[in-house]
């Protein structure tokens, strides 16, 4: 018998143990989520569309090298909406624009007409569909990477809906910077600037098919104002582009120590650049993030080594964020705030104080009634009740769950599932009582018959907390994660540990009546 007691104080004792250690300190083990923590909740938009349009804009400037390196003669190529017109000199040449194209199983032949002969290449709508949806699949995956290393703490992205992603930031006191993070679209292109043309006189008479015109934008450094708009006349096709990146990170200038952000690219991205540079020394080249340039050097010599410098009058801050967003990648399609909440800490901190309110008021009763109504076993159902909050709270930072709102809820009707189960073991036990049996008996029979009723009544309330776990979203999954933890942590205080009690008592001592 006392083998057995041994090794059941034991695991009480472990579960205790590893309870506490995930408890202490509070601040630092429970996560507070945004209702309580206060911090940020976006609605955010992917336009998908715009990402079917940059990929055939990629691929048709792929397309056109690809001719030019085959020496595929054409006579015009074209895009006009989503369709890419080749329209070719020689008409044997039929077969090798096919074989390129081939490359790109995304396009489809349309049409062929004419000689020498038009190709018309498109998306269908199923592969126009599957990009927007791996559009909006790979902005999530790339929001939570930027997320990640802003150092959020349970951030929540959830996808809602074809097109949506809701964003939950607890505890962030800047939700313009975070804001600004996430909405970054960080597509990064190094175009030549086209210097022999005034970009003024450029926007009076027209641009060029092939070039654009782009600003360099000059903040103010102490009130961030835009105090300038640089124009700059720039090649459309970008000469290299952030998709080889390898690296991005802040470094300060050993001048001006001003922070700028140095980018490293993979093996082909440094040879592109290299190439770049060499066949370009003298020549202007724009840094262009988002449509915006932020610096346009003149290239002094040939860069070797694929390692490059983003400057443009950055905080820190500023080139923190913009390491961060070209390590994550760009979004594959910008993504539009569609609704955006502040949530006040001092909401939260009110939040919190009525909820551990409740929580004591609850408990106050229950130990009051638990006491009064059923002497000594009453005390034996609050040490239980103790420590299945002890449990609970443990279990909520060893698995790094957030504490919301909804979750102190789950607690308190936790708290009354925990009694609930004593109450019928106690009962059972006074009925074995009354009609005479011994102490030991009645109360191996009360825990024998109540057990099946209190398993049955606490599995079916953990099906529905694990479907609710399952599908539920927001605070109801901040319910369901604390009432999952609760039934398991009652189940195992009022069943196994309070008939532990029961059961070291009876060995150690020579009870005649019970105190129930």
């Amino acid at each position: 018998m006392m083998n057995r007691l041994g090794w059941r104080l034991g695991i009480i004792v472990v579960v205790a143990v590893v309870s506490i250690f995930y408890v202490i300190p509070p601040e630092d083990r429970i996560h507070l989520g945004l209702d309580l923590q206060g911090g940020i909740h976006l609605v955010l938009e992917v336009q998908a569309e715009k990402a079917v349009d940059a990929k055939l804009d990629r691929y048709f400037s792929e397309i056109r090298n690809r001719l030019e390196t085959d020496d595929i003669r054409v006579r015009e190529i074209r895009r006009e909406g989503r369709k890419i017109h080749v329209s070719l000199h020689r008409p044997e040449d039929q077969k090798r624009l096919e074989v390129v194209f081939q490359n790109y199983p995304d396009l489809g032949l349309e049409t062929v007409t004419g000689t020498p002969p038009v190709s018309i290449y498109g998306f269908s709508d199923q592969q126009m569909e599957r990009i927007k949806e791996q559009s909006v699949s790979q902005a999530l995956e790339t929001i939570r990477n930027r997320i990640d290393q802003f150092g959020v703490r349970e951030p929540t992205l959830q996808r809602q809906g074809q097109r949506r992603i809701i964003v939950q930031l607890p505890g962030v006191k800047d939700p313009a910077r975070a804001k600004a993070l996430i909405g970054k679209t960080a597509l990064l292109e190094f175009k030549m600037v086209v210097e022999s043309a005034n970009p003024a006189e450029v926007a009076q008479s027209g641009v060029p098919p092939g070039q654009m015109l782009l600003h360099e934008i000059v903040r103010n450094r102490e009130t961030g104002q835009i105090v300038r708009r640089v124009p700059y006349l720039v090649h459309r096709e970008a000469a290299l582009t952030g998709d080889s990146l390898t690296d991005a990170r802040v470094e300060i200038g050993d001048r001006f120590n001003e922070s700028y952000v140095s980018v490293t690219f993979d093996s082909v991205g440094a040879k592109a650049f290299d190439r770049l540079t060499a066949a370009n020394v003298g020549k202007r080249l724009a840094i262009v993030l988002d449509g915006v340039i932020h610096s346009a050097p003149v290239i002094q010599e040939r860069i070797p080594g694929g390692r490059a410098q983003i400057t443009g009058r950055f905080t820190l801050e500023e080139a923190q964020d913009l390491a961060i967003a070209l390590r994550a990648g760009a979004l594959p399609a910008p993504v539009k705030v569609l609704e955006e909440r502040n949530v006040g800490p001092s909401l939260g901190s009110d939040s919190i104080r009525q909820g551990v309110l409740s929580i004591l008021v609850g408990f106050s009763l229950v130990l009051l009634f638990m006491i009064i109504y059923y002497k000594l076993s009453g005390l034996v159902a609050v040490f239980a009740l103790v420590l299945n909050l002890l449990i609970l709270l443990g279990a909520l930072g060893l698995f790094e769950a957030s504490l919301t709102l909804p979750g102190i809820a789950g607690i308190v009707l936790t708290v009354g599932m925990s009694v609930d189960a004593n109450v019928l073991i106690f009962e059972r036990i006074r009925e074995e009582l009354r009609i005479g049996k011994t102490i030991r008996t009645a109360i191996d029979a009360g825990y024998g018959k109540a057990f099946w009723t209190i398993l049955d009544s606490n599995v079916t309330t953990l099906i529905a907390a694990l479907v609710l776990l399952q599908f539920g979203t927001g605070p109801i999954k901040g319910f369901a994660v604390t009432l999952s933890i609760g039934i398991v942590a009652s189940m195992f205080t009022a069943i196994f540990v309070t008939r532990f009690i029961y059961d070291f008592t009876l060995t150690r001592r020579d009870i005649r009546s019970l105190s129930i």
